[in-house]
C-alpha cells in the first residue's frame, strides 16, 4: 500500500478521509497531507515539537505532502490523538496527519535535505536548553528554572469576564494547552493551566505577567505551579481535559461537542522575540493574533483583546469579532411555538444577537447570529440540551459565517429578523453589570427595573398567567427593583423569560429577566 493519496482537485476527499483517519497501524513516522506551498521545515517540525522530539522530516513540496519522524511511537499516537478531533492548520490551513507504513524514515542519501536536519537540530537544541534563553539562562538539568509545565494564573481587575475559552486562546500562542481547571479562590479568578513542555510555560509566564487581557482590567499574575500535572475529571466550562474529549461534563452541564476545540481559531506561528529556534512554539490559538508579541518581551500593551467601545465585544485588531464562526445552528425547535422574537430573547442572555432566521422549509432549525464567536460559543454550551417548548434543542457552530436576509420580493413570512439596532441587547456597553451575572438556565429567575406600584401578587399573577407554576417570590431586602422568582422547572423558566422579558409593568417600566444563580 503505497502512502502517498491521489491530489484531487476538489477536496471532496476529506470525508472519505475521516472515516479512516488512521489506517495503518501506529508508527513513529507520520504521514501529512494537504501541506500549504509556502510552508517552512520548521512549521511542520512545529506540530510535533509539543508532544516529544522530532528525528526527522522528509518534505514532498510539490505534493503538499510531509513524513515527520517522532523519537518514540508514544509521542506519534499523543500526537495524533490530539489532533484527531481537532484538526491542525498551517497557513490558516487545515492539515491531515495519519500514520505513515514506514517505520522510519531514510533520508541520508536524498538532496535538499540540509535545510530539514538544520531546522531539527536548531529546535532540539531549544529542548534541550543548549541555546540559552533571553532572559533565561538553561540551567544545568537542561531544563528551564521552574521546570514546571503547569502555571498558576491569578486575574485581578475582574471588571470583564474571563472564560476558560479567552485562556486558552491566550495562552495556547506559546504552545500545545493540554488542560485548564479554573475556580474561584479568596474571592479571585484563578486558573491552572497544563503545557505539553516547561518551555512552553517558561515562554507564557516571561511574556504575559503582568499584562491586561482588556484596557485597563483583567491583570494577569502568573507563577509556576507546585503541581507537575492535572487531572480534569469533567470537559465544561470550568474544567477542560483538550487531549481527552470523552469526558463526562458533570454537573449537568451539557457536553462539549468536539467542535469546541476547533472553535477557537487555527494554529499559527506567532513571531516570537526569543534566540533562534524558539519561535517554533506552536501556537494552536488565532493566526490573525490579538496577542502582538513585539520585539521586546515585557513591552505588550493590553492583550490586544480591547473591549471595543462600540459593542463591549472582544476585539482583536483588524478582524471584525473573533475569529471563529459567530452563527449557530439550533435545532429540534417546535416550529409551532418558536418565533424569531422568542429565539432573539432567549440566545441574548448570553450575547448580543444581529439576526435569526427560522428555515422557511424546515421549520424545526434556525441560524441565530451572534455578535461574535466567544458568544456563539457560550450560547452554545448554555443552551444545548435544555427544553423548549417540549423538546430538547440543539445549537451547534454552523457553517454559515452571517444570516442572509431576504431579498426584496423574497417570500419569507417574516421568519428572518435583523435586531442590529435593537435596544434589548444586554451587552452594549462596556464593563455592564450584565457580563458579571451570565448564568445557565435554572428554575429561578431574577427580576429587575421593578416600580414601587408592583405588588408580589401582580407579579405572581403575571407568570401564572404565562402558564407558570409559582413555587417561591422574594423581593431584594436592600433594593425592592429587585426579585427573585423560583418556578415549577428550568423549562418553565426559559419560556417565561422568553415572554416576559421586556414586558410592559407601567410607568414607563420594562421588566428584565435573567437566569439566577441562587434560589429561594
Amino acid at each position: 500500500m503505497s502512502n502517498s493519496t491521489p491530489a484531487t482537485a476538489n477536496g471532496n476527499d476529506n470525508k472519505k478521509f475521516k472515516g479512516d483517519r488512521s489506517p495503518c497501524s501506529p508508527s513513529r513516522v507520520l504521514h501529512l497531507r494537504k501541506i500549504p506551498n509556502d510552508v517552512t521545515e520548521a512549521e511542520i517540525i512545529s506540530l510535533g515539537l509539543p508532544f516529544g522530539k522530532v528525528t526527522n522530516l522528509l518534505m514532498l513540496k510539490g505534493k503538499s505532502q510531509a513524513f515527520l519522524e517522532m523519537a518514540s511511537e508514544e509521542a506519534a499516537v499523543t500526537m495524533v490523538n490530539y489532533y484527531t478531533p481537532v484538526t491542525p492548520h498551517l497557513r490558516s490551513q487545515p492539515v491531515y496527519i495519519q500514520y505513515s507504513n514506514h517505520r522510519e524514515l531514510k533520508t541520508d542519501n536524498l538532496p535538499n535535505q540540509a535545510r530539514a536536519q538544520a531546522a531539527i537540530q536548531a529546535v532540539n537544541a531549544v529542548q534541550s536548553g543548549s541555546l540559552a534563553l533571553t532572559g533565561a539562562p538553561a540551567t544545568e538539568g537542561g531544563l528551564l528554572p521552574g521546570q514546571s509545565s503547569v502555571l498558576r494564573i491569578i486575574v485581578e481587575n475582574l471588571f470583564y469576564p474571563v472564560t476558560l475559552e479567552v485562556l486558552y486562546q491566550i495562552f495556547s500562542k506559546f504552545g500545545t494547552v493540554l488542560k485548564i481547571i479554573t475556580f474561584t479562590k479568596n474571592n479571585q479568578f484563578q486558573a491552572l493551566l497544563q503545557y505539553a513542555d516547561p518551555v512552553n510555560a517558561h515562554y507564557a509566564r516571561m511574556t504575559l505577567d503582568g499584562q491586561n487581557i482588556y484596557n485597563a482590567c483583567c491583570t494577569l499574575r502568573i507563577d509556576f505551579s507546585k503541581l507537575t500535572s492535572l487531572n480534569v475529571k469533567y470537559n465544561n466550562d470550568k474544567s477542560r481535559d483538550f487531549t481527552r474529549l470523552d469526558l463526562p461534563s458533570g454537573d449537568g452541564q451539557p457536553s462539549l461537542d468536539p467542535t469546541m476545540a476547533t472553535a477557537f481559531g487555527t494554529p499559527g506561528i506567532i513571531s516570537s522575540p526569543y534566540a533562534g529556534a524558539a519561535g517554533f512554539a506552536p501556537a494552536i490559538g488565532f493566526p490573525q493574533a490579538g496577542l502582538s508579541v513585539s520585539a521586546v518581551p515585557g513591552a505588550l500593551g493590553p492583550l490586544a483583546i480591547t473591549t471595543s467601545a462600540m459593542t463591549g465585544r472582544m476585539a482583536i485588531p483588524g478582524v471584525a469579532g473573533v475569529p471563529g464562526n459567530s452563527v449557530l445552528l439550533v435545532s429540534n425547535l417546535n416550529p409551532d411555538a418558536v418565533t424569531p422574537d422568542g429565539l432573539f430573547i432567549l440566545f441574548g442572555v448570553y450575547g448580543d444577537v444581529q439576526r435569526v432566521k427560522i428555515m422557511f422549509n424546515k421549520k424545526e432549525n434556525a441560524l441565530v447570529q451572534m455578535t461574535d464567536a466567544t458568544q456563539a460559543q457560550l450560547a452554545m454550551n448554555q443552551l444545548t440540551g435544555q427544553r423548549l417548548y417540549g423538546r430538547v434543542l440543539r445549537a451547534t457552530l454552523s457553517k454559515h459565517q452571517i444570516v442572509q436576509l431576504p431579498r426584496e420580493g423574497q417570500e419569507d413570512q417574516g421568519l428572518t429578523k435583523d435586531y442590529s439596532n435593537s435596544p434589548l441587547h444586554r451587552f452594549k456597553k462596556p464593563g455592564s453589570k450584565n457580563f458579571q451575572n451570565i448564568f445557565p438556565p435554572s428554575a429561578t429567575l431574577h427580576l429587575s427595573n421593578i416600580p414601587p406600584s408592583v405588588t408580589v401578587d401582580d407579579l405572581k399573577n403575571l407568570f401564572m398567567e404565562a402558564g407558570c407554576t409559582v413555587k417561591a417570590f422574594k423581593f431584594f431586602q436592600k433594593d425592592r427593583k429587585m426579585a427573585l422568582i423560583q418556578l415549577g422547572s428550568v423549562e418553565e423558566a426559559i419560556q417565561a423569560l422568553i415572554e416576559l422579558h421586556n414586558h410592559d409593568l407601567g410607568e414607563n417600566h420594562h421588566l428584565r429577566v435573567s437566569f439566577s444563580k441562587s434560589t429561594i
